[in-house]
């Protein structure tokens, strides 16, 4: 039999959770944390820059970048690296091994998930399949490419989910317009949809129905234009359940993340760290039963020959 007390207690509890959003009635999650990691458009930089006095010079490269995600997922519980697009393309080790040691090295550094970028249509769709069959441990999302019928057909994903302790996270990818930036014969029978309806009906299905607490979008669409093409701002603007675009294609080194209001009124949070894997982008936040996912620190890990922060 209930006390009075417990009864009373029951009922607050009740009438608390009625008010929160559907994720968090799964679960409490109060004091979660998720650490995000990201890269984009690396293009084959697997070594750094030469000491040559050059801009980069001394940064970039796999081995420093691998050593810092080791010791931020020594340090973190939650954490999920991610990487927006153009893996191949700038260096002799893509003319040479069409994208094998690229994708090798990510498998090697523990990347949970990535979505595709133009230059990796460059040596063929064919040669990306192959690649990814052979040597990917990890899903390749893209929720706007339609590979009904070509060699990419059963091997990628519009999305997928991950659970970090007490989250569910949706991770979803949406790719550039192929048409001038890519040969229809490297593009092999891929049919491109609209990157806004598609993330929507996505980020619809992860939030409502697969009740993910964060839904992250990883975008080669750019991060804005002045000519009004799509792009991660407009996706932002016109999103419905996206809480996070981690971007590409413009090989935009921003300050710091940008924030949109979307279409509903909430805030949508768009990052983007450059080109060549010479910075890894680092997103902190936290998770509330009541205000829900704060970002708590951004931070731009430059990747040196010596890895620091």
């Amino acid at each position: 039999m209930q006390t009075r007390r417990t009864f009373i207690s029951n009922g607050v509890r009740i009438a608390v959770g009625c008010l929160l959003p559907h994720a968090a009635l799964a679960d409490d999650f109060t004091g979660e944390k998720l650490t995000i990691l990201h890269t984009n458009d690396v293009h084959s930089r697997l070594e750094p820059f030469p000491m040559d006095g050059g801009r980069f010079q001394g940064q970039g490269g796999v081995a420093a970048r691998a050593a810092i995600i080791r010791k931020i997922r020594a340090e973190e519980k939650n954490v999920l690296l991610l990487d927006a697009g153009d893996i191949f393309q700038g260096t002799p080790y893509f003319n040479f091994f069409k994208g094998e040691p690229e994708i090798k090295a990510m498998t090697a550094m523990g990347y949970d998930a990535a979505t595709m970028g133009n230059h990796d249509f460059d040596a063929g769709l064919d040669n990306f399949a192959t690649q990814l069959e052979r040597h990917a441990a990890f899903p390749l999302v893209i929720s706007n490419y339609d590979f009904t019928g070509t060699s990419m057909q059963r091997l990628y994903k519009p999305y997928v989910i991950f659970r970090k302790g007490r989250l569910k996270i949706g991770v979803l990818g949406v790719g550039i317009e192929l048409e001038g930036l890519v040969p229809s014969n490297l593009a092999a029978g891929t049919k491109y949809r609209d990157p806004v309806g598609s993330a929507n009906e996505i980020a619809s299905h992860l939030k409502n129905t697969e009740k993910c607490d964060m839904v992250i979008c990883l975008s080669h669409l750019g991060n804005r234009y002045d000519s009004g093409k799509v792009s991660d701002e407009i996706l932002a603007r016109e999103s419905d359940g996206i809480d996070l675009i981690i971007g590409g294609h413009t090989h935009s080194f921003l300050p710091e993340p940008i924030k949109y209001v979307n279409k509903s009124g909430s805030t949508v949070i768009v990052n983007q760290v450059g080109w060549a894997g010479v910075v890894l982008g680092r997103l902190d936040f936290t998770f509330d039963r009541i205000s829900g996912k704060n970002l708590v620190r951004a931070h731009s890990v430059v990747i040196a020959q010596k890895p620091s922060e």
